[in-house]
């Protein structure tokens, strides 16, 4: 059975590494016992994964901690190890201790991490390090070249959520939630913007977006509750964020609406995975398969050829998709939103 690695985060930084069957535990919330080894045995490579929210978020943390939890199952010379729920001040001293554990490898999913990523890069070059959203320039820039991005099109994730807000928004307001103002979340919503506009326009109606809204966090679900709320009250009747568990606040607040509406009124699109049915809001999903760039990314340090390189993700080469559509969503919108994801995989969209 492969073995998967936990990460025990005590109170002072102290971190014991342990070994489970089938699954990774992680217990960040301050326990202070060391964990135990539940079966003999090490794989041949070792990739830490940190996280600023859970991976049990419903949301972005979850869909992060999946794909990198298919990429190692796919290949049984790698185990995983992962420690979630860390505050800014915690990511450097969590990629410390993988480091000083012997890991070959270190994911970071956001570019909210990089700066704590450059500052380890430089100090353990024998470590390779991946950085999921991190700027173009940043391989570049790493001293001892140890540094991966894995840069999925920011600009077609946003399309692939707005084409379907611009055919399903009936108040022609819609809204965005990010949890950072990091470029790639920029990005996002001023594609999700421009698709959603053209759409409609296409449509024979108009659509306008309230402005992006940041909570300044990736785990504060109350946040997204008070944002959903208030845009709600401005008329927004279609939803999309870059916020992990902010956005599944967001949807607990749009499904509560609904609730009391007695219908679904209020949509939202989800995204990095297929979380249709989830809430009862959702019409469909933006779906980023980063599991593929991570097993390019495994392979590369297992057999000597990583590289401090952009590798990117795209519709063409199926690193991004969509999910499953709602039932609620109409025959007809359903057949014209697959062909705006046609068009944006041939490159006609918006052309």
């Amino acid at each position: 059975m492969k073995k998967f690695l936990a990460m025990l985060l005590c109170g002072s930084m102290i971190f014991g590494l342990a070994a489970c069957g089938g699954g990774a535990a992680n217990t960040s919330d301050g326990g202070s016992d060391a964990a135990e080894t539940a079966e003999a045995g090490e794989a041949t490579h070792k990739v830490g994964f940190i996280l600023n929210s859970s991976i049990n978020d419903g949301g972005w943390g979850t869909a992060c901690y999946t794909d990198l939890t298919a990429a190692v199952d796919a290949d049984p010379d790698w185990e995983l190890a992962y420690t979630d729920s860390l505050s800014q001040d915690g990511y450097y001293d969590a990629m410390v201790a993988y480091c000083n554990e012997g890991f070959d490898l270190i994911y970071a999913p956001g570019g909210e991490y990089t700066d704590a990523v450059m500052q380890v890069a430089e100090e353990y070059p024998d470590v390779k390090f991946a950085l999921l959203n991190g700027g173009e320039d940043i391989p570049a820039s790493a001293k001892n070249e140890n540094v991966t991005c894995l840069l999925p099109d920011a600009t077609q994730i946003g399309w692939i959520a707005g084409a379907l807000a611009g055919l399903a928004s009936e108040t022609g307001t819609i809204a965005f939630i990010g949890g950072m103002e990091l470029t790639t979340t920029l990005a996002k919503y001023e594609g999700y913007v421009e698709a959603a506009q053209y759409v409609a326009e296409k449509e024979g109606k108009t659509v306008s977006a309230l402005d992006a809204v940041y909570a300044n966090s990736f785990d504060d679900s109350s946040k997204g509750i008070e944002f959903a709320n208030a845009m709600i009250e401005q008329n927004a009747d279609v939803f999309f964020g870059d916020a992990s568990a902010v956005d599944s606040g967001a949807r607990q607040a749009i499904d509560e609406y609904n609730e009391k509406q007695g219908e679904i009124k209020v949509f939202d699109i989800a995204q990095p995975a297929d979380f249709l049915g989830q809430n009862d809001c959702i019409i469909g999903s933006q779906v980023t398969d980063n599991s593929s760039l991570l097993s390019l990314v495994l392979k590369s340090v297992a057999d000597g050829t990583f590289k401090a390189e952009v590798t990117y993700g795209d519709l063409e080469n199926g690193v991004l998709s969509i999910g499953a559509l709602s039932d609620s969503l109409s025959k007809d919108v359903q057949d014209k939103y697959l062909a705006y994801i046609e068009e944006m995989k041939n490159g006609t969209f918006m052309s």
